[in-house]
């Protein structure tokens, strides 16, 4: 019996039993785990080691460091070039504003010139006027200071008459002025007064008169002559060649 036991084990039908410890699958799954987190951290640990060989991640970092540098570099400058922007805007905008107040400036300079040429001719021709209103030493009272006749175009022609009474505190002076014009019309003689007769006339120390007499055609005037009368009576007469 003992002997077919014996050759019933050493055949190759001989029945196996193995005995193993059970173990709950919890455990089992947190043993699982645990094996593939310490593989994975070795891995990690194997790829930073093989960069920090092979100087990859030494180099990166440098660039990365040197790229934020230059970054800031950029923005400074940036920074900069917009501040000379704007000065540069605000001296355009300063120089737009002084060129238009130049020329506004010019402007009125102008116009003040213009003014100033008006009136200059103003005083010159009052004080040519006055000059001729200084008494004549040894005259009459009643005088014609100056008889100006000037042709503006070929109808026209401007005359003024000033007349002054050389004493202190004369009386009004009232009259008639008349006038007469002389020349050549088509070569013949020619003569003509104002269309309006003698004109009257009032002044006290001394007066200004002066009008336009249109021409006729084809009249050259070779003199004018004024009368200051007082009724039919003439006190003063003047004659101009022109």
């Amino acid at each position: 019996m003992r002997l077919r036991l014996l050759i019933r084990r050493l055949t190759v039908s001989a029945p196996r039993v193995s005995v193993r410890s059970a173990l709950p699958w919890p455990f089992r799954w947190i043993v699982l785990a645990t094996v593939f987190g310490f593989c994975a951290a070795i891995a990690l640990w194997a790829f930073e080691f093989g960069k920090d060989i092979a100087g990859l991640d030494h180099n990166t970092k440098a660039e990365l460091k040197e790229t934020r540098a230059e970054l800031v570099t950029l923005r400074e400058e940036m920074a900069q070039l917009k501040a000379m922007q704007d000065q540069a805007q605000s001296v355009a905008n300063t120089a737009d504003t002084l060129l238009l107040a130049e020329k506004a400036s010019f402007e009125k300079l102008a116009v003040l010139n213009k003014q100033l040429e008006a009136t200059n001719r103003s005083l010159r021709d009052d004080l040519g006027f006055f000059e001729q209103l200084i008494p004549a030493v040894g005259g009459d009272s009643l005088a014609i200071r100056s008889l100006q006749a000037e042709r503006l175009n070929d109808a026209e022609l401007k005359w003024q008459v000033l007349l002054v009474q050389a004493v202190r505190n004369p009386p009004e002076f009232d009259g008639q002025l008349a006038l007469s014009f002389a020349g050549f019309q088509n070569g013949k003689p020619w003569m003509a007064t104002l269309p309006t007769g003698s004109q009257a006339i009032k002044f006290k120390q001394y007066g200004r008169i002066e009008g336009i007499f249109e021409l006729p055609a084809q009249v050259v005037v070779k003199s004018v002559t004024a009368k200051v009368m007082v009724g039919a009576v003439v006190k003063v007469v003047q004659s101009v060649k022109l």
